[in-house]
């Protein structure tokens, strides 16, 4: 998946430059782990979008794990089916999906092949390429409110449906890359339920979240009369 408008040589080059102060691409040994393993793990890496117009770099600050058929607020619960197949692996893949008929949201598929599972991008602090995500989010009044829950992060990389599967640790550089960063302060890491999750699938504090980050969404319990809003 080269980036359009662009050889393979030119992305090649690019990604790592673009990303090079933020540490080294996440390995795919690093998502085929325990998805609860993986959450709490990706806080404070960093996650690039790699457009032509120049990269959006994310610091993830939040996120949500779902540990696919043994997780009733998993999309994967019920099985295997065409909407959730990427859950299923390989690991190291983006899983988007579609809401409400208006927003996307960002996963990245744990566990080894053939064991559905994924943590959902909740928040994010974008430390580079501000200048690309403004327009994408006129009503943000700061640059902290960005990517301040699951799809204004996604509105904010210009990420949809047409991602869905990519190898986020593919070589040369794709669409989408997660890097090292520097990972949370265990001190500071801290869960608690889901977002609007109902039922059983709601009780798991697996919300896990950099404390005293102003990126992190505030906590909104389930309201009855909305289905799940957030999960993978």
């Amino acid at each position: 998946m080269i980036l359009e408008g662009m050889s393979e040589t030119e992305t090649s080059e690019r990604g790592p430059a673009a990303t090079a102060a933020h540490g080294d691409r996440l390995t795919r040994s690093f998502f085929d782990r325990p998805v609860l393993t993986v959450a709490p793990d990706l806080l404070g890496r960093v996650l690039a979008r790699h457009e032509p117009g120049g990269p959006v770099l994310l610091r993830i600050t939040e996120v949500e794990a779902y540990d696919g058929q043994d997780d009733p607020g998993s999309h994967a619960y019920r099985g295997r089916t065409a909407r959730n197949g990427v859950m299923f692996g390989p690991p190291g893949h983006a899983y988007i999906y579609f809401t409400y008929g208006m927003w996307h949201c960002l996963n990245l598929v744990c566990h080894p092949e053939g064991r559905a599972g994924g943590v959902l991008l909740r928040a994010g602090e974008v430390v580079r390429g501000a200048e690309v995500a403004r327009p994408r989010r006129a009503t943000a009044r700061r640059d902290h409110e960005l990517a301040r829950g699951p799809a204004r992060l996604a509105t904010a990389l210009g990420v949809d449906r047409s991602l869905d599967g990519t190898d986020v640790c593919a070589t040369p550089a794709v669409a989408l890359s997660v890097h090292s960063g520097t990972p949370a302060d265990p001190a500071r890491v801290r869960s608690g339920p889901r977002t609007g999750v109902s039922g059983p699938g709601g009780v798991h504090p697996w919300r896990f979240w950099i404390d005293g980050d102003r990126t992190v969404s505030p906590y909104r319990a389930h309201r009855p009369r909305n289905r799940t809003t957030a999960g993978t």
